[in-house]
């Protein structure tokens, strides 16, 4: 684990919610609150921030994230979170001229999900053997068995069409990847140039955790999660 890059992606240009990776969250920028959760882990032997903004390069350096320079590819937004992250840790690994055994990457707009959500998934990987792992919650009230498309007058095609005739308790349980940490063998990533490869497995995290925040409502939601939990505690 002493060669393990934490790689936390927050690009500058959000579109549905801008400046979301550095919009307040409950006293600090978005990001700080990842950032914080990984040094806090103690998993890693380098906390990256990735960033194309100078803006949030700064807010990064303040809250313990190395950032030794900017992004200088797969910063638009039609590059994969993969594509990113790969980026990122060439660009790693020729600064600090070394090479890294394992990548974690992690979205800045995943605030809810802790330290010790990362030590145990960290933790699981290891003991899996797996090429990689993708961070998943289950699905809850929402039951996807259930899942239509809607054409124009509203008729629905069921994804599922003979799951919808049973109960939902009679169903299988289903997960939902989140972006909230990510890890892969770094050989193998640079391979098959996705966390997506063969045989990589999913590890659940409680759904709060997982909670991935894109757009207005999402932050919303975030806000009365953290005080759900907080005021839990």
């Amino acid at each position: 684990m002493s060669n393990n890059i934490a790689i936390i992606l927050a690009r500058g240009g959000s579109k549905r919610l801008p400046g979301k990776n550095i919009i307040d969250f409950h006293g600090k920028p978005m990001v700080a609150w990842t950032i914080e959760a990984a040094t806090t882990s103690e998993k890693f032997s380098k906390v990256l921030l990735s960033t194309d903004s100078s803006d949030i390069a700064d807010i990064g350096r303040e809250f313990g994230a190395e950032v030794p320079f900017l992004r200088e590819s797969a910063a638009d937004d039609v590059a994969t979170s993969s594509e990113a992250t790969l980026a990122a840790l060439y660009q790693s690994e020729q600064y600090w001229g070394e090479e890294f055994s394992t990548v974690t990457q992690m979205m800045a707009n995943c605030p809810l999900r802790d330290a010790v959500d990362i030590i145990r998934s960290v933790d699981n990987f290891y003991q899996s053997n797996a090429p990689a792992q993708i961070s998943c919650f289950r699905y809850g009230w929402m039951n996807p068995w259930w899942a239509a498309t809607l054409d124009h007058n509203g008729l629905p095609e069921y994804l599922f069409p003979d799951a919808r005739k049973s109960r939902s308790q009679d169903l299988p349980e289903l997960y939902c990847p989140s972006g909230a940490i990510w890890i892969a063998d770094a050989r193998q990533l640079k391979s098959a140039k996705t966390f997506y490869m063969e045989s990589h497995i999913q590890y659940p995290l409680g759904w709060i955790s997982s909670c991935d925040i894109d757009d207005q409502d999402d932050l919303e939601m975030a806000n009365v999660l953290y005080r759900r939990r907080h005021d839990r505690d």
